[in-house]
C-alpha cells in the first residue's frame, strides 16, 4: 500500500545548498519510494535561545519540503531518514545544534502517531515558518492532523523571518 509522506529537510553545514539538493535525491532512491514533489529552499535563522551555546554565531538554515509516496510504514522510514542523515555527517550534540542534514517526517497520511523517537504530525511543525511555507508551496490545502489547516497555521508564524532562495532552473 502506498501512503502519502512529507518530509522536512534542513541544513547549515558544508554546503547547505548541496545537502538539501542530495536529500532529496536520495528521498527518490528510498525502497518502495517515489519523490513525488519539492519546494523551493527557503533560507531562516537558527532556532534557539540566546543563551544557547554558539547560538549568536551559527549559520542560516536552508529548508525545504518533500512530499513523497512510499511503501514504507512510519518508522522504517524513520529508519532510513536516519540512516541518510547519517551518511551526510549528522551529529546530534544538543537540541538545536548546527547540523549538516535534518530530516523529519512531518505528516504520513492522517496518521497521529506517538512512538518511540517518532511523532507525527511533527509536534512543532505549525509553529515553524519554515516548514509551513515550503509545505504549503506543494500541499496548499494541505491539513495537519489535530492541529487543522496548514495555511491557517501559518498565520502565527507571520513574524517569524523567511527568504525564499532563486531556484536553479
Amino acid at each position: 500500500m502506498t501512503h502519502i509522506a512529507y518530509i522536512g529537510l534542513g541544513s547549515n553545514l558544508e554546503d547547505p545548498l548541496s545537502q538539501i539538493q542530495r536529500a532529496f535525491a536520495e528521498l527518490g532512491q528510498l525502497p518502495g519510494t517515489q519523490l513525488a514533489a519539492r519546494s523551493s529552499l527557503y533560507r531562516s535563522a537558527p532556532l534557539g535561545s540566546p543563551d544557547q551555546p554558539d547560538i549568536q554565531v551559527q549559520p542560516d538554515f536552508v529548508n525545504a519540503v518533500a512530499k513523497i509516496a512510499t511503501e514504507l510504514e512510519p518508522q522504517a522510514l524513520l529508519k532510513t531518514l536516519l540512516q541518510i542523515e547519517h551518511s551526510h555527517g549528522r551529529e546530534r550534540n544538543f537540541q538545536n545544534a548546527p547540523r549538516t542534514l535534518d530530516l523529519d517526517v512531518l505528516l504520513y497520511d492522517e496518521v497521529r502517531l506517538h512512538a518511540h523517537g517518532l511523532t507525527i504530525p511533527h509536534p512543532q511543525m505549525h509553529r515553524r515558518a519554515f516548514v509551513l511555507q515550503p509545505l504549503l508551496e506543494i500541499a496548499p490545502d494541505c491539513a495537519i492532523p489535530g492541529i487543522g489547516q496548514a495555511a491557517d497555521a501559518m498565520k502565527n508564524c507571520m513574524d517569524q523571518i523567511l527568504e525564499k532562495l532563486p531556484s536553479d532552473d
